[in-house]
């Protein structure tokens, strides 16, 4: 029970981290010119995202809501089948982080209509990004790597495997 209130408390201090983010940025940087950090490579730049990477499917939150929910109810999923093992905390950590990212983005979904954007790499003209963005892109990135190149056929087997229902958590 402990660990399962860290987790929580882990991922709550993680969405509170992008949230105050997007709170600084929405009194400092809106209705302002860009910030620029290394002038010509990196800025601050208050943008109001709509839609997903690179401007596809404005105005859809609804659809990026039920993404969400799926990838949320996913994760509610496959977290309690990851064993406790040192072994598995990256992929742990990982699904902690997308979850995080999710319910970030979410929640300005909800509440504000869009997304808060303001990370934009101007050199290679990147799509402007926020903290959980990198929370959901980096961990995924990590994932993949974790599937492709560390874990086993066991490795998964031990995690997909069936519960005996006598075990109840």
């Amino acid at each position: 029970m402990k660990s399962r209130i860290k987790v929580l408390a882990g991922c709550a201090i993680l969405v509170l981290i992008d949230q105050l983010s997007k709170l600084w940025v929405l009194r400092y940087l809106k209705g302002r010119d860009a910030i620029p950090l290394i002038p010509g490579v990196f800025e601050l730049l208050y943008v109001e995202n709509r839609g997903a990477a690179f401007g596809i499917l404005q105005n859809k939150q609804w659809v990026f809501l039920i993404i969400g929910i799926l990838v949320l109810a996913l994760l509610l999923w496959l977290l309690p089948g990851i064993p406790g093992e040192r072994r598995y905390l990256g992929m742990k950590y990982c699904l902690y982080f997308v979850g995080a990212g999710a319910v970030g983005n979410m929640i300005d979904r909800i509440f504000r209509g869009y997304v808060v954007d303001f990370l934009y790499f101007k050199l290679i003209d990147f799509p402007v990004f926020n903290v959980a963005d990198i929370y959901v892109t980096t961990s995924c990135f990590i994932l993949i790597v974790l599937v492709v190149f560390f874990y086993k056929d066991e490795d998964f087997n031990r995690m997909f495997a069936k519960r005996p229902s006598n075990l109840k958590k």
